[in-house]
């Protein structure tokens, strides 16, 4: 049976950017049931008009024979006229984009051209409350959306509601095994990473792997590692580092080598791409399996890739409770067990979120033991002319700097017991948070999409007329 071909639209897929790597994941685990072609943005993209053929390399790394991907570099996110010059070449079933609806406005004017041949499938998410109205009209844009946060389902829901079932899906990101896991303490490799980065001087070590933005809050971070490490003993302090894995300086952050050396100049920190720029693969595996705890204080965000990776490899994270990362709490309420014999945990579903909306505002209290929890303390209406309207969910660095603290004096045994069952959570199947369960996912919601989807209606001049009049 001839495999339906997808053309994605996304950040190429060799590059290393978020958006990137779950786009190479998603073509990863379904290139066995689909061809896949590609229009790969990056920012000043080096192979602009060429044409790469990834199908011997995929199939190489998968094992799988009969693999088809083509990648078409574009700067940016393309344009209609490299997109019908693609769409006749490489004739795809379905078209699937995935990233920020502001990016495709000038695909979605092409809508109605597509959708009339072929539908499109959204990949699509939304960081907070309240529900953006204003995307309604991108969202019809597409005729499948595959939400990545249960809290961006509801929104979904609630703006679509004539949209029938199958039209939308939770899909979380999921991580791939092959990137993290957890390695052998003894590895030699391992060892020598920790030394070179000076990680076995501390037996506390937490980390924070984010961009330098002003949403991520990375000064609140240096903040509520200060005020943690304030209520240690002096001769505890020097056994504590903060990790900052991030672009130490950016013009849409701070300069983050000059908060830290104001706010904590006698603490331990290390800004690792001082020592050797960005990490591969292996070496970021590495340096998940060397922390102790990660931390993301992030006013808005969408999932929080970084926490996910943590519980991975089994650490305990500390998460402010916005967007996506609500998800990665375990979340849950008491319900009576079927026989009677007593009270069993529900976690959250993403039906739950239609009516819950969001949990930011601890509506639900119960979370899994290999997290602890910040809760916004101020909840302010932020905007701007193409998004009027959104929440933006700010946490006390010091709830973040008590929450360190508790998780210091769990002890190393106790972090790693609950970080096992951080890992055990996001492995679940029915959680959804592992890459070939996401690759799952995908193919139920495409293939449902495309036994239920009926092409548009075509219009000619005259239909339109009379219409108007």
């Amino acid at each position: 049976m001839k495999k339906k071909k997808i053309l994605l639209m996304s950040d190429d897929i060799r590059m290393h950017s978020g958006v990137a790597t779950v786009s190479k994941d998603i073509v990863t685990e379904t290139i066995h049931h689909y061809d896949w072609a590609q229009i790969g943005g990056a920012i000043n993209h080096p192979d602009v008009g060429k044409i790469i053929d990834m199908s011997p390399a995929v199939g190489e790394e998968t094992g799988i024979k009969d693999t088809y991907l083509k990648i078409y570099p574009t700067t940016g996110y393309g344009n209609p006229e490299a997109l019908r010059e693609i769409l006749k070449m490489e004739k795809p079933d379905a078209i699937l984009h995935y990233t920020d609806p502001r990016f495709w406005i000038w695909f979605y004017n092409m809508e109605h051209e597509i959708r009339t041949k072929i539908p499109i499938f959204y990949y699509n998410i939304w960081d907070d409350l309240p529900d953006p109205k204003w995307n309604e009209y991108f969202y019809r844009s597409s005729d499948l959306l595959m939400s990545i946060s249960k809290q961006t389902y509801g929104i979904n829901k609630r703006i679509l509601p004539d949209y029938e079932d199958w039209q939308i899906t939770y899909v979380p990101h999921g991580i791939n095994k092959k990137r993290f896991f957890k390695v052998n303490k003894n590895n030699d490799k391992f060892r020598e990473f920790e030394n070179k980065f000076g990680l076995k001087n501390y037996s506390f070590k937490i980390l924070y792997s984010n961009r330098n933005i002003r949403r991520k809050q990375p000064g609140d971070v240096v903040l509520s590692f200060k005020h943690f490490v304030d209520q240690l003993p002096k001769e505890k302090r020097k056994e504590c580092v903060l990790i900052m894995h991030t672009l130490p300086v950016d013009d849409n952050g701070t300069d983050l080598r000059a908060v830290c050396k104001e706010i904590i100049p006698t603490y331990n920190y290390i800004f690792t791409w001082d020592i050797s720029g960005p990490f591969n693969d292996e070496q970021m595996n590495f340096l998940f399996n060397s922390i102790d705890v990660y931390i993301n204080l992030a006013s808005n965000e969408g999932f929080g890739l970084g926490s996910c990776e943590a519980l991975t490899v089994g650490k305990m994270i500390v998460v402010n409770v916005t967007g996506g990362l609500q998800d990665q709490c375990g979340f849950y309420e008491r319900e009576m067990a079927p026989d009677g014999s007593g009270y069993v945990q529900k976690h959250l579903t993403e039906d739950d979120y239609i009516e819950l909306k969001s949990n930011h505002d601890k509506k639900i209290e119960d979370h899994g033991d290999w997290v602890k929890p910040v809760w916004p303390s101020n909840i302010s209406l932020q905007g701007s002319p193409a998004t009027p309207y959104i929440f933006d969910d700010r946490c006390k660095y010091q709830d973040a700097g008590e929450a360190l603290k508790y998780l210091y004096d769990l002890g190393q045994e106790e972090r790693e017991k609950r970080g096992n069952l951080g890992y055990k959570f996001v492995k679940d199947n029915n959680i959804g948070m592992d890459s070939k369960e996401m690759g799952k996912r995908f193919m139920n919601s495409m293939d449902t999409a495309f036994e239920k989807w009926t092409p548009k209606q075509r219009f000619t001049l005259e239909e339109v007329w009379k219409n108007w009049f």
